[in-house]
């Protein structure tokens, strides 16, 4: 499988190279040349299979050869070692649980997948790489595990400061060894825009290996279709027309969605939940995209003003709106809109939900308004990681699972930076 840029001013490239590089040198976003859906047989059998082989025939045609089959086999086999359970929560809507990883989040799965493609295509590397990642809150917890000890990588996570929550951040800025956490004062979209000046600094990139594991890199991106295959196992027997609520920031998991629904997947629809930031709920309604400077919520890991995997996801509509529009809508919601919803889930149905899966209950609501489907949306961090907020809404006290008690009383190591000049001085002195 090749994959070219979206800006398609670059060399179609490799998987492997598509991978180190993460961004092509025009600075597109790689996207596979084809996806050739997948033999209506596997979905009438689905239920009979087990989740690593599911994801390992999904995603093959976008790996192999260059990584061997029994190989890709055992990557798969350790990315996904927990489980992925969808949960009822009435009638017409039920959660799909993403947050049974090592860091209770939904990127811990891609995060794995991309630090071992990377370990194995390091076997025969000399040089170091660089791994450089802007995170809003659950990015850089799930690759700083996923990568930590990876020989000859290492992790650059750049983050808000103020703007994650303290357990986001204790998972980030704990775990040493081959992981460094520059705390930047501004917004997510601003570490974002560092990552990118970094992979077009040609002083950097002639004297280091540079690549990122955000949704932008390719084996960050492609695994997180295997959610929504995952869910269809578990439902197809249960209901018919399927609807993803997906809380949405930067895109890619609904971006990954849809390349299932590409694979032959029968998903009906795609649900855009967003917070105050509406650039693409904005879109949506008049197809003009302007991207505005991110605004703070509650639900930080959407706090995102110019989602980067859009493009991603014209792309996969042959860049025509009405086609888009047919398979995606869009909702906003704000702050209080959002605790009125997790105290409601919590009050009527006795589930405890984080904010971001809140928002994607509320998309499920509006679009069951005037639809009738059965909707899912994604649970995609444990309500644990926004513990503050919960407790406040919900009056109650919420246990605390092992994986965040262990890096509770854990001592933070950050470096602060401001601006891009210090980021690439930490780079080349280190």
């Amino acid at each position: 499988m090749n994959y070219y840029s979206l800006n398609k001013k670059a060399p179609n490239t490799s998987f492997q190279e598509a991978v180190i590089r993460g961004l092509a040198p025009d600075k597109g976003l790689y996207f596979p040349e084809s996806i050739a859906p997948l033999d209506p047989s596997f979905f009438e059998t689905i239920e009979d299979k087990s989740n690593t082989e599911i994801a390992f025939e999904a995603i093959k045609q976008f790996i192999v050869p260059e990584i061997p089959e029994d190989v890709l086999k055992t990557i798969v086999e350790e990315t996904l070692n927990f489980d992925f359970p969808v949960v009822k929560i009435n009638e017409n809507i039920s959660t799909l649980e993403l947050f049974h990883g090592p860091t209770m989040a939904f990127k811990d799965v891609g995060a794995r997948f991309m630090a071992r493609c990377l370990g194995y295509f390091n076997k025969t590397n000399t040089k170091d790489v660089n791994v450089l990642v802007a995170t809003s809150g659950d990015t850089g917890g799930a690759v700083a595990n996923g990568f930590l000890g990876v020989k000859g990588v290492n992790v650059v996570i750049l983050y808000p400061s103020g703007k994650v929550s303290d357990i986001q951040e204790k998972q980030l800025t704990t775990l040493g060894q081959n992981i460094t956490a520059l705390e930047v004062d501004g917004v997510f979209d601003d570490c974002q825009d560092m990552v990118k000046q970094a992979f077009m600094d040609t002083e950097l990139t002639s004297k280091m290996q540079l690549t990122s594991a955000n949704s932008i890199n390719i084996a960050r991106w492609l695994p997180q279709l295997f959610y929504f295959m995952f869910t269809y196992k578990q439902l197809k027997s249960k209901h018919k027309d399927l609807v993803f609520s997906v809380p949405s920031g930067n895109f890619g998991n609904i971006c990954a969605g849809m390349v299932a629904q590409k694979l032959g997947l029968p998903i009906t629809h795609f649900i855009a939940a967003n917070n105050a930031n509406d650039t693409i709920v904005n879109y949506m309604l008049t197809e003009s995209y302007n991207p505005k400077p991110s605004v703070q919520t509650i639900s930080n890991a959407m706090d995102v003003g110019n989602p980067s995997n859009f493009i991603r996801i014209q792309e996969l509509h042959n860049n025509d709106y009405d086609t888009l529009k047919a398979n995606l809508s869009s909702y906003s919601f704000t702050d209080e809109e959002t605790k009125a919803a997790l105290l409601e889930i919590y009050h009527d149905w006795n589930y405890i939900a984080d904010p971001h899966g809140a928002v994607g209950y509320l998309g499920a609501k509006e679009y069951l308004k005037s639809n009738d489907a059965h909707v899912i949306f994604l649970e995609t961090a444990h309500p644990t990681k926004f513990l503050d907020v919960v407790t406040d809404v919900i009056k109650e006290n919420v246990d605390l699972p092992p994986q965040i008690q262990s890096v509770m009383h854990k001592e933070k190591v950050s470096i602060q930076i401001d601006s891009y000049g210090e980021l690439k001085s930490f780079l080349l002195n280190n």
